[in-house]
């Protein structure tokens, strides 16, 4: 009889556990200071993306997204960027990750009509850290250059270089 009262005792704590109720953790780390704003992370310090509104235009059977300046001044050199992402009003499953083109003092990015030219975004990684915290990561490695992480069908741009 005691056997199995231990027996019963063990599974029973192993199915607690696994559970979750005793080995939940609470996320500890930094946060950011602005919602719906992604945060480059470097150990415990948090980098704000520049935040603009890219100017659409449409051009030879393309249209083209535009953002002033060669070069982003959130910079990171982690070629599989992480970033946190406190959401409010933009869904973090919605963000997509593209590579954009300095040209002219500009970045952008064309998007052909025919749709099977166009660029693709980049894989990333959304996972909920605690209620409306993300953390978000690159799912491959980029290489050096100027970023962007927009949500889809949105105009609105956050722009980063990896170095």
């Amino acid at each position: 009889m005691t056997s199995m009262f231990f027996r019963s005792a063990i599974v029973f704590g192993a199915l607690l556990l696994s559970s979750g109720v005793f080995g939940q953790s609470k996320y500890s780390g930094p946060r950011p200071p602005k919602p719906d704003v992604p945060y480059l992370l470097h150990a415990e310090n948090l980098v704000p993306t520049e935040t603009a509104e890219a100017k659409e235009e449409s051009r030879r059977n393309n249209t083209t997204y535009t953002v002033p300046g060669a070069a982003s001044p959130a910079r990171t050199p982690l070629a599989e960027p992480i970033f946190l992402f406190q959401s409010q009003s933009i869904s973090p499953e919605k963000l997509q990750l593209y590579q954009l083109e300095v040209k002219d003092g500009n970045r952008e990015i064309e998007f052909p009509e025919n749709r099977n030219k166009a660029p693709r975004p980049y894989p990333l990684s959304i996972t909920r850290l605690a209620q409306g915290l993300y953390r978000v990561e690159a799912s491959a490695t980029l290489e050096n250059g100027q970023y962007v992480l927009t949500p889809t069908g949105s105009n609105i741009v956050f722009l980063f270089e990896v170095y």
